[in-house]
């Protein structure tokens, strides 16, 4: 799995005044693309028909998905080790990776999407113990919804006392977001409130967190700089910042949504997956 490298708390830029010679944060100049993955030679892959037979199963899941179908998993804790490898050769790693922390039989679990966009790998931790291996397709992780719903549904109680020093306008937004998370219906564009853009001081961002709270879900996406994603503790509410390539914060953003845009597969990726695979699984059954 890649590392987190991105901290927990990201205060990002407000209203800060400009010294006289400007001196903007610079954007993202490099996109990951997809690269093909290196495949292995063909007397190295001879008599792996589990791995051979994972990897069909995967490329119909891909087809239904790519068609608005529900996807779904595929199990791995019973394939042979070099069945294994060569799934984990096949998938490589992409450009998403997720955290999540249930606290339940599996204390922990570690998601990895594939150099194939909406094809995820998804490993459970107990103990340190791998107690879970699988293949998911779909845009997201069906898990990464489930814990950001059920930190939705639970009591959370955000501080009421007097205001901390230098916050001035984070109680308005936390208004705005309490009534939009409110009226949200599913199918309903997002609501974004970009603090970027807004009259905001770090205590306000850091009263703003507070009052939100942070749920179980971490998703880093590296597609065009970075893309930090976590849960709030507010159904359907999102907290959402991107970094340049030196982990300066350039957009953030609290989205109220089901899933925001940016942590999902989008149907053309998915069909494109699936062409991408179908070439690879081509290769592997001609050897």
């Amino acid at each position: 799995m890649k590392p987190f490298p991105i901290p927990v708390v990201a205060l990002g830029p407000g209203t800060q005044s400009e010294d006289e010679t400007l001196d903007y944060v610079s954007m993202p100049k490099d996109m990951d693309t997809y690269r093909p993955p290196v495949l292995p030679e063909p007397e190295a892959i001879t008599g792996r028909t589990k791995a051979r037979a994972v990897l069909r199963y995967v490329l119909d899941l891909l087809a239904k998905a790519a068609e608005g179908g529900p996807g779904g998993q595929v199990s791995l804790l019973d394939l042979p080790v070099e069945d294994r490898s060569l799934i984990n050769q096949v998938l490589a790693e992409g450009e998403a990776s997720a955290l999540l922390r249930t606290g339940g039989a599996v204390e922990e679990w570690h998601v990895q999407e594939s150099v194939f966009a909406g094809v995820w790998r998804i490993m459970g931790f107990s103990k340190g113990a791998v107690v879970d291996d699988a293949i998911e397709v779909g845009p997201v992780p069906l898990a990464l919804r489930v814990t950001a719903a059920e930190d939705g549904q639970f009591a959370y109680r955000p501080w009421r006392g007097p205001l901390p020093p230098n916050v001035q306008n984070a109680p308005l937004l936390v208004e705005e977001l309490r009534d939009q998370i409110t009226r949200w219906q599913p199918g309903q564009p997002p609501h974004v409130v970009n603090l970027t853009l807004l009259p905001v001081t770090p205590e306000d961002i850091a009263f703003l967190d507070h009052q939100l709270g942070t749920g179980r879900v971490l998703l880093l996406s590296r597609g065009y700089g970075n893309c930090r994603i976590t849960n709030t503790r507010h159904p359907n509410c999102w907290r959402v910042v991107y970094y340049n390539s030196m982990d300066k914060v350039i957009l953030n953003t609290v989205e109220v949504v089901d899933m925001p845009e940016v942590a999902m597969a989008a149907p053309e990726d998915l069909r494109d997956s699936h062409d991408r695979l179908a070439d690879v699984l081509g290769y592997l059954e001609s050897a």
